[in-house]
């Protein structure tokens, strides 16, 4: 799986959240989060055609208009994209990232044995 920019994971998470999604439902979106501003339509539609190249999304039209809906789920791309944080910030291992969150997040031993009670039941 290809890793997304800034941009387009921010994009992606708009289509997530929203299930299918046209330009104008973006724009709109965006709009709401901005304060008013629309980001331009072709900047838009370019990066929802990008995000369908890579495989992201799938489409169908109606007319002039596209339907975008994700191809691929918010937890493929999460659990994708923390494997690819612990190969590259930890050296492929889990315990450092574990080590390194109880280090500098504080976790309390009961959020500790929560984390890896979950972890244990998302094994089996």
């Amino acid at each position: 799986m290809k890793k997304l920019t800034k941009a387009e994971e921010e994009i992606m998470q708009i289509v997530w959240e929203q299930g299918e999604s046209t330009v104008g439902s973006v724009r709109d979106y965006l709009s709401a989060q901005t304060g008013g501003k629309k980001p331009p339509h072709s900047t838009i539609s370019t990066m929802l055609r990008i995000l369908a190249d890579k495989g992201f999304l799938e489409f169908r039209a109606y007319g002039r208009t596209h339907v975008y809906t994700p191809a691929v789920s918010k937890s493929q791309y999460s659990k994708q994209s923390l494997r690819r944080l612990v190969s590259d910030y930890f050296g492929g291992s889990t315990n450092r990232l574990v080590s390194f969150l109880v280090r500098e997040e504080d976790l309390s031993l009961e959020e500790l044995n929560q984390l890896i009670e979950k972890l244990e039941k998302d094994k089996d």
